[in-house]
């Protein structure tokens, strides 16, 4: 059987979605199947079963697939770094950071890793199905692409683009895409699918025959736009979400600072009928909300400067009422956050915070990757760690009043601490199993999207 790369046409085509699609229409076929992304941008990352960190949209598609996360599914992670750096992470771990021109010139260093990864999960699945990044036809990167035209090129992979029909020009982007790939590749695209259609998708069946006739490419199916509240890739997908409580007991604020991550920390909020979620990213007032929350950052001083400059800190240092800490937020929480080695920011920097809790920050050199089930806030909490930052006397997670904080991502997953957390704010909330609410959505999904998908075209394709 043929591997499979997803280009998109586009970026922000929707190419992590069909990616998982594509794969679990697979896996339900008989076949074993691997996501695998060679290169990501992004600040929201997972902590894997082997100890490693990757990318938060490898780390779904694995999990929806029930796959064992590694490293091998996502060899090359960059993460926002200080200035103009960013921080490389190769095979799950944090290597440098690198001025972003300089990432570029050394690219080739970078491809024995992602050619090790992708042949151990070639020699163990039938099939890899390998998102790529952006577009696959930037002319001026072509030679600097390892998540399109590297692996495509390297591994003969079979071709599936991804189209945006929301974005409007979506015959140009098809034809222009098509072809401007090198002529090999061209040989191996399979088909098209044009995704996030409104409306009457018969209202579509001309533009098939234009696609199919005329430019000689097949059309696997035209998918209709279906909020997706899970696994949230990055801010823009974040900014998509749907949000339409209709029992709504707690207003929630989730400080949305510059450098935010981990965003996936608020699913369990956003899919609650209970919670009306609203990310701040500006210097409103807080008086709203039962529940203020401090996200994890990717660059937590520069955060904390942002939410000083902005008013928001006085804001929260003036609030009343509950507010939860997780990760960089939590550090946030401390009397001073010390970067002594500069791995934050451009020179060693020290700030003080909201000295909520009564001990300092140091951001040490080795970051802690861990995932296991915590005891936290008395409950067992299945969660991760991922941060530079350390303290002698709370390690682990600080709570009095009301105020939580923890190092621990993932806590709101928990149905038990969910539950009896948000009760104790307004006594009248329900709450709901998380677990169950993700399983069906994600099932029906996916059941929705296949049924307009020529599955088997798709298999004849690629066996």
């Amino acid at each position: 059987m043929n591997n499979i790369s997803i280009f998109g046409t586009s970026s922000d085509a929707g190419k992590s979605t069909i990616t998982f699609i594509i794969a679990k229409i697979l896996q339900d076929a008989g076949f074993s199947v691997a996501p695998f992304k060679a290169q990501n941008v992004s600040n929201n990352s997972h902590v894997c079963d082997d100890g490693s960190e990757i990318a938060i949209a490898q780390y779904f598609q694995a999990e929806v697939l029930g796959v064992q996360t590694s490293y091998h599914l996502n060899p090359v992670l960059l993460k926002s770094g200080r200035g103009n750096s960013a921080s490389l992470i190769v095979e799950g771990k944090v290597v440098t950071s690198k001025d972003v021109r300089e990432y570029y010139r050394d690219l080739d260093l970078l491809k024995p890793a992602v050619k090790r990864c992708f042949d151990y999960l070639d020699t163990k699945y039938d099939c890899v199905v390998c998102e790529g990044a952006g577009s696959p036809v930037e002319l001026n990167l072509m030679d600097k692409d390892l998540s399109n035209i590297f692996i495509a090129t390297e591994y003969n992979t079979k071709i599936i683009l991804v189209a945006d029909i929301e974005k409007g020009g979506v015959f140009a982007s098809i034809w222009g895409v098509y072809n401007l790939l090198p002529e090999h590749l061209r040989k191996n695209v399979i088909g098209v699918i044009v995704n996030k259609f409104r409306g009457d998708l018969t209202l579509f069946d001309e533009g098939i025959r234009i696609i199919e006739e005329d430019f000689k490419i097949p059309v696997l199916g035209v998918l209709p736009y279906i909020p997706f509240n899970l696994g949230f890739e990055d801010s823009a997908s974040l900014k998509n979400f749907v949000q339409q409580p209709r029992n709504k007991k707690l207003d929630i604020a989730v400080i949305a600072y510059p450098y935010m991550s981990n965003y996936n920390d608020f699913e369990p909020l956003i899919a609650d009928d209970e919670v009306f979620v609203e990310f701040v990213s500006s210097n409103i007032s807080l008086e709203k909300f039962d529940l203020v929350i401090l996200p994890g950052s990717k660059l937590v001083i520069k955060d904390l400067l942002w939410l000083k400059e902005t008013g928001l800190f006085e804001q929260i240092q003036n609030y009343k009422k509950n507010i939860c800490a997780i990760c960089g937020g939590y550090e946030m929480m401390f009397e001073n956050l010390e970067d002594i080695y500069a791995i934050e920011n451009e020179e060693a920097l020290k700030e003080e915070g909201f000295a909520f809790i009564p001990d300092n920050i140091i951001f040490e050199k080795e970051k802690i990757l861990e995932k296991k089930i915590y005891e936290l806030f008395g409950e067992k909490i299945e969660g991760f760690e991922i941060h530079h930052g350390i303290c002698k006397n709370y390690p682990l997670s600080f709570e009095k009043q009301n105020f939580k904080g923890t190092f621990v991502h993932q806590i709101f997953d928990n149905n038990e601490f969910r539950t009896k957390y948000f009760k104790s704010i307004k006594a009248n909330y329900v709450g709901f199993d998380f677990q169950e609410y993700k399983k069906q959505t994600v099932d029906n999904f996916i059941s929705t999207l296949k049924a307009k998908l020529d599955v088997e075209h798709l298999i004849k394709s690629i066996s």
